[in-house]
């Protein structure tokens, strides 16, 4: 299938950009990378009237690194994640997320402000950001906000994202600590969407634990019972286990026995990896 007709426009700043989602009575999609609308264009699952390509607003490819932490700009691919060009302030973590996404080929088109401003359930950079505390800067016709991810992505496939603003990239707060991770994905074959990612990340021994699980739901959701357990030094996998699934209960009560099962095990492998740090 091909897309039903819309207009097309690449501006070349970022005002210009704002003005052209902004516009009144008509539906607007921003593109860079178009890895996932597009399909949906082609199949038809979404409708707009206007597209907008910012991959010309050079500003949003920005990457700082700061002393308070790091800011990537909503244009940065996940190949460049993944091929080191992005200041490694989280013991790899970025590195590793960005290279487990699809397969090459969309990894050198996809951007990681196109995977938050989509909101995909199953997508893996909301529930990473949010294990890292990241906020998300935007731009729009008032100037510019932040907000953090945690409360920017609201539910599938819908942000906080208000007529003709833009993402402009996201601020990730430099650990105080070494930072250890565990990151465990599960997919039914290489490239497909996944089926439950979770994350799990402290600043240093004895330190703030972080718990995000992603896929289970219509949005990455913190598991604060677990991360708990585990500030509290929990060594057993029962203990575990009765912490997830009373977690499981506050945002997938819909979840049958198999994902709850795939989701619990997902969380361990995670906390396994994040153990041998």
């Amino acid at each position: 299938m091909k897309a039903a007709p819309f207009e097309y426009v690449r501006p070349g700043t970022l005002a210009e950009a704002s003005a052209a989602l902004g516009r009144d009575g008509i539906t607007t999609a921003a593109i860079a990378g178009g890895q996932s609308l597009l399909p949906m264009l082609n199949l038809r699952v979404a409708f707009i009237d206007l597209l907008v390509d910012i991959s010309r607003l050079e500003e949003l490819r920005a990457v700082t690194e700061t002393p308070d932490g790091l800011h990537i700009g909503a244009l940065t691919t996940h190949a460049a994640i993944e091929d080191g060009k992005v200041p490694d302030l989280f013991g790899g973590l970025l590195r590793r997320v960005a290279g487990q996404i699809s397969y090459r080929a969309v990894r050198n088109h996809g951007t990681i402000g196109g995977s938050v401003a989509l909101a995909d359930p199953a997508a893996d950079w909301p529930g990473c950001l949010m294990a890292l505390g990241a906020s998300v800067r935007i731009a729009g016709r008032d100037g510019v906000r932040s907000e953090p991810v945690s409360e920017f992505v609201r539910d599938a496939y819908t942000t906080s994202l208000a007529t003709g603003e833009i993402i402009l990239g996201f601020d990730l707060p430099r650990p105080d600590a070494p930072l250890r991770w565990g990151f465990a994905k599960v997919a039914r074959k290489s490239g497909a969407f996944a089926s439950s990612i979770a994350f799990v990340v402290a600043r240093g021994k004895g330190g703030p634990v972080s718990v995000v699980l992603t896929a289970a739901a219509s949005r990455a959701h913190s598991c604060s019972q677990t991360a708990e357990q585990l500030e509290q030094g929990a060594g057993s996998d029962e203990a575990l286990r009765r912490a997830i699934a009373s977690d499981l209960l506050t945002f997938a009560q819909d979840a049958d026995s198999y994902q709850q099962r795939l989701h619990t095990a997902t969380i361990l492998r995670a906390i396994r990896e994040w153990r041998a740090q």
